[in-house]
């Protein structure tokens, strides 16, 4: 099965001109016989949006949403980036995670840990669902959650083959990227596909590219430089098998000691 990441600028506020773009890109990847396809973090608004979150977020299903289910389903691919969703309370903005598939939406997942001013923009998710489709079980992270290894063991753990990164990282941390995708995918014997922005936004906001697809093993398959690139590798999901059974990271888990200690963190933190 071939799977594609895609990296791209984005201008802000433009959404027409963003989905444009992105479609482009999309079609590259469809020629090239991917069946899955990552598109960076905000990819149709911009990033640094935030004077206008409010107004620019969706309701899920919405705009975005619709416009990546025809493409979906034209296609025969699955599709996957995040956007900003409008929640249900008025004011309260989520960065969301999305895969749609030739059958519609197929599920999201609200970011669960903010880099910096996210923490006042949008309010945090509570769940860490996988979901299962014909082309395996698929996790979703975004962005900075790459160097939270909690989130992506917990998706492994229950199953996830592949872990989505649709991103918007920064290239002041770039090493944090390179080394945190590789990691991720090492530790829980999982396919990454790591897709961030290129570009500047607002004059000091640099995002540092470096999308990248790797296998349970630790190895890069491929990555780019590129401001706008289409990266595509073939992926096995067997090798996910032969890594857990090389490696049994996940069998040899002490789940009892780490839940008994998380317990008392969070205890600790009450006193």
């Amino acid at each position: 099965m071939a799977v594609a990441a895609i990296q791209m600028n984005a201008i802000p506020y433009d959404l027409q001109g963003n989905l444009e773009e992105a479609k482009k890109l999309i079609e590259v990847a469809v020629q090239k016989n991917a069946k899955l396809v990552v598109l960076p973090e905000l990819f149709n608004t911009g990033y640094r949006v935030e004077d206008k979150d409010v107004e620019l977020a969706e309701t899920i299903p919405g705009y975005t949403i619709n416009w990546m289910e025809q493409i979906a389903k034209q296609h025969n691919i699955y599709l996957s980036t995040a956007i900003l969703e409008k929640g249900d309370v008025q004011g309260i903005v989520y960065d969301t995670a999305i895969l749609v598939g030739p059958e519609g939406l197929i599920g999201n997942y609200r970011k669960t840990h903010l880099w910096n001013v996210e923490n006042i923009r949008f309010a945090k998710g509570d769940n860490l669902p996988v979901f299962k489709t014909s082309i395996g079980n698929i996790g979703l992270q975004i962005c900075y959650e790459i160097g939270f290894p909690e989130g992506a063991r917990i998706l492994a753990l229950k199953g996830a083959d592949i872990i989505l990164y649709p991103s918007a990282f920064g290239k002041a941390r770039r090493y944090a990227w390179d080394i945190a995708t590789r990691a991720r995918a090492l530790e829980n014997g999982v396919f990454v596909i790591a897709s961030n922005r290129t570009g500047i936004e607002k004059g000091e906001t640099v995002f540092g590219g470096g999308s990248a697809i790797i296998d349970p093993f630790g190895t890069v398959l491929v990555y780019t430089e590129e401001e706008r690139d289409v990266i595509i590798s073939e992926i096995d999901l067997n090798q996910v098998t032969e890594q857990r059974r090389t490696l049994p990271y996940l069998r040899d888990l002490n789940k009892t000691l780490f839940t008994q200690e998380l317990q008392q963190i969070q205890k600790s933190s009450y006193e």
